[in-house]
């Protein structure tokens, strides 16, 4: 395969990821952390990292933008629930200790 078909396939790839979390608002992202280990915030992250290695201006927020399809600030005050105990207790469960 060559580099630029590589490269469009994992474009599609992310492009179907964000639109997959963007059908499943009901997924909170201490479920995501959980069970994966990364969540929204981490894949904008991940963009804004990725941008930064390119050169190209894009901030956090922009980047959250991409990912949530709106404002963070927004996304969070229709979609994000209060974390509970139980799901407090199981994130913490899955950190691994710094060393």
């Amino acid at each position: 395969m060559d580099k630029q078909t590589q490269t469009e396939l994992e474009a599609a790839a992310f492009r179907r990821l964000v639109q997959h979390l963007d059908e499943r608002k009901d997924v909170q992202n201490i479920d995501l952390m959980i069970l994966a280990g990364f969540c929204r915030n981490c894949l904008s992250k991940w963009y804004k990292a990725a941008a930064d290695e390119q050169g190209v201006e894009l901030s956090y927020e922009q980047a959250c933008e991409q990912v949530y399809g709106m404002p963070y600030s927004e996304w969070k005050a229709q979609h994000q629930k209060k974390a509970t105990p139980e799901q407090l207790a199981a994130y913490e469960a899955t950190q691994k200790p710094h060393q």
